[in-house]
């Protein structure tokens, strides 16, 4: 079993500690690589996954739903510890609702459950960011812009990708080449960025780190729960969901907090511990879900 965690995690944190050292000997500014990414990889993925790869299967729909509940229900549950800490819910929350599911969602479950599995995982990654590019924005801002959004790749690319996949339409064979070689260019580039931005772990803010730390899995584990109880997935798709649920905060809670100008100090302590605890909680929870 330590085997098998160890295959699983050692690439994910081999590849954002590479990041890590990287940034601590070139400089920290990853904001061209991460628009490029956001821009053009990560939307050549999600467009790749789901054009190409979502099988014909009702489970994916499970996915799609636990995923609203875990995101929802950890929101729920988080705001009235948010009073309790006496954090403002615009700064608390969405590190609680939005986590990690890409730059660790996906390599890690792949890596668990088999590439077969991985559309799945990407199911789970297009309706979190969907929902944070729409109720999160909403969250930390207090409006919404639906212009902002139309104009967002990561998106517009979700969309694309669905209506291919509805209507059954298909890369042609001689461009699906380069929009897989595009695509697969998106996890590694993730968890560089990752690890380049745990350089910037400010302890002065420990309480919100640890706020980060311990209550984004917490309350998410809880809201997986409630969706496998109401959802009944199967034992595959289950574990998928619990392996989402334990995430740490996505690095694009501090992104849009230091837009909205949302004391982004205290959320970047938040991903950066949460990101950190990760190292302990991912092994435990696949030592569970294994």
């Amino acid at each position: 079993m330590f085997s098998q965690i160890l295959e699983i995690t050692l690439p994910v944190f081999g590849i954002a500690m590479l990041g890590y050292l990287y940034g601590r000997l070139n400089g920290s500014d990853m904001d061209s690589a991460n628009r490029i990414n956001m821009n053009l990889f990560v939307p050549a993925l999600l467009f790749y996954v789901l054009s190409e790869k979502i099988p014909d299967s009702p489970e994916w729909q499970s996915i799609a739903w636990g995923t609203a509940i875990i995101v929802l229900g950890s929101g729920l549950l988080a705001w009235p510890l948010a009073k309790l800490l006496q954090f403002p819910s615009r700064v608390i929350l969405p590190p609680m609702m939005f986590n990690n599911s890409g730059n660790l969602g996906l390599p890690l479950a792949a890596l668990a459950f088999g590439e077969e599995m991985l559309p799945f995982a990407v199911v789970a990654f297009v309706v979190s960011t969907t929902l944070h590019f729409s109720l999160g924005i909403w969250v930390v801002s207090g409006h919404l812009d639906p212009m902002r959004l139309l104009k967002n790749p990561v998106f517009l690319s979700t969309m694309a990708g669905i209506a291919a996949h509805i209507t059954d339409w298909h890369t042609p064979a001689l461009l699906l080449p380069g929009l897989e070689m595009l695509s697969q260019v998106a996890i590694p580039l993730m968890l560089v960025a990752l690890g380049v931005r745990l350089i910037h772990v400010d302890m002065g803010h420990w309480k919100a780190g640890l706020a980060g730390a311990l209550l984004c899995p917490a309350t998410g584990v809880i809201s997986a729960g409630v969706a496998i109880l109401l959802l009944q997935p199967s034992t595959e798709m289950a574990k998928i969901l619990l392996l989402f649920s334990v995430l740490p905060p996505a690095v694009m809670n501090f992104l849009l907090a230091e837009r909205f100008h949302r004391t982004s100090d205290e959320v970047a302590a938040m991903v950066a511990f949460g990101n950190l605890a990760s190292l302990a909680v991912i092994p435990l929870a696949l030592a569970f879900i294994l």
